[in-house]
């Protein structure tokens, strides 16, 4: 396996199942640009880190993506990281990372710097901006930069590999980009304890404050009921999207199964985990994780039946169900109803 998609796999092991089932060409250009988004990422998402180096850094990155700066600076910046977490790792190697850029076709080079800089120049926008989120619009806003501009990426992408999907590039466009925002809202879900414990609090604050919680209580053991009132909200949210996000994938051509593949599985993972967040004590705790066999059942019955619109739409509305409780039935079985599809 090369070192390319070794990283790929210590950052994401999900993302990495995406990427390693697409054609030769696509797989090589997207494990590109995700490493290339972790480069960023990998700066803005460091606990230890103050906020004033994150946004000097992403200045930085940008720069060098700008050919203002040399990639080997940027590297050079972070020797006093730990080496053994991926993440570091990922930024320390940004010039190995830009020489695989540019080994890729010159068409596929320029959507990706393009995207990559923009999100890197938003990151850095909101790493001043500081820790709240105030609404509903300010938390799109941040999820545009950090998801809603992958899916511009990851649109451009395989619009330049399959002509079918240069022909409705336009329409797919927005919906790329709430099929985005899907994703980063089901990742603020899980990761609301965690991000707590670093500082940051992305539910909005009138989310809230309706509620009657304030930053400080919104994770009080005391305040449970409340808090998961809240998750519900930006559950609810989260529904929204990923109602556009199908509506994305099922308008790929059938015959490009695996460009549909590389968006259904991350898509059907956010619905299901999703599901089991909701009313789930666990997700303010810690975080509500599917199971492996889950995982392995999704995808088993997507390579046989992932070219069906119709399963899709079956396999989406079963997953996105909350389990049932203790004495009920199971809430979820993926198998096919039929094999037409409309």
């Amino acid at each position: 396996m090369q070192k390319r998609d070794i990283m790929v796999r210590q950052v994401s092991r999900t993302f990495a199942l995406s990427v390693e089932q697409l054609p030769p060409l696509l797989r090589d250009a997207v494990a590109v640009a995700y490493l290339m988004f972790r480069i960023s990422d990998g700066i803005e998402d460091h606990e230890a880190m103050p906020t004033a180096r994150k946004i000097a850094l992403l200045d930085e990155w940008a720069a060098v993506l700008e050919g203002r700066a040399s990639a080997a600076g940027l590297a050079r910046r972070v020797d006093d990281l730990d080496p053994a977490d991926p993440e570091v790792e990922v930024v320390r190697e940004t010039p190995l990372i830009l020489d695989w850029l540019h080994a890729l076709p010159a068409p596929f080079q320029g959507p990706i710097v393009a995207h990559v800089h923009a999100t890197t120049r938003g990151m850095a926008r909101w790493q001043a901006h500081g820790p709240t989120v105030e609404d509903e619009a300010a938390l799109d806003d941040y999820m545009h930069e950090v998801a809603g501009r992958v899916g511009y990426l990851v649109t451009d992408l395989f619009a330049l590999y399959s002509p079918a999907v240069a022909a409705q590039r336009e329409s797919l466009m927005p919906l790329s980009r709430e099929c985005g925002l899907a994703l980063q809202t089901v990742n603020i879900i899980r990761g609301i304890r965690k991000d707590y414990e670093r500082g940051w609090v992305f539910v909005p604050e009138t989310f809230y404050r309706r509620l009657g919680l304030t930053r400080e209580t919104l994770l009080e053991l005391p305040q449970e009921p409340k808090a998961l009132a809240v998750v519900a909200m930006l559950a609810d949210k989260a529904d929204r999207h990923l109602d556009h996000g199908l509506r994305y994938i099922t308008a790929f051509p059938r015959s490009e199964h695996n460009l549909r593949l590389a968006l259904m599985w991350p898509f059907l993972f956010a619905a299901r985990t999703l599901a089991l967040s909701r009313n789930n004590p666990n997700v303010l705790r810690s975080e509500a994780k599917m199971t492996r066999a889950e995982i392995a059942r999704i995808i088993a019955e997507s390579k046989l039946l992932g070219w069906s619109n119709a399963w899709l739409a079956r396999a989406y509305a079963r997953l996105a169900r909350p389990p049932a409780a203790p004495g009920q039935p199971p809430a979820i079985r993926l198998a096919a109803e039929g094999p037409r599809d409309r």
